[in-house]
């Protein structure tokens, strides 16, 4: 990931003061919203079943989309390795 100048603005209806959290570029995908601060700054947590919508690191090895069922490591399709690299070879 990369850092932006982008923010993103989230407001609350229930008198909560909105806040603005950082958006950082995706290498490979979507941008992403840092929300690390979100509980300091409202006292609220998010809530995503199966983090279906949520990175829980920053990889610059691998790359998942579930929707799309993609795997890349180190930028290669995870079945072409499988079919045609050894294990040597997808060390390096």
């Amino acid at each position: 990931m990369n850092a932006s100048n982008d923010k993103a603005t989230l407001s609350f209806s229930d008198g909560t003061p909105a806040i603005e959290l950082p958006i950082y570029k995706g290498t490979v995908g979507p941008d992403v919203i840092d929300i690390r601060k979100l509980y300091g700054q409202t006292g609220k947590f998010t809530y995503d079943p199966g983090f279906m919508s949520t990175a829980s690191c920053n990889s610059k090895i691998t790359y998942i989309d579930g929707d799309k069922g993609e795997l890349l490591y180190r930028g290669y399709q995870i079945q072409d390795l499988a079919t045609n690299c050894d294990f040597l070879e997808s060390c390096y």
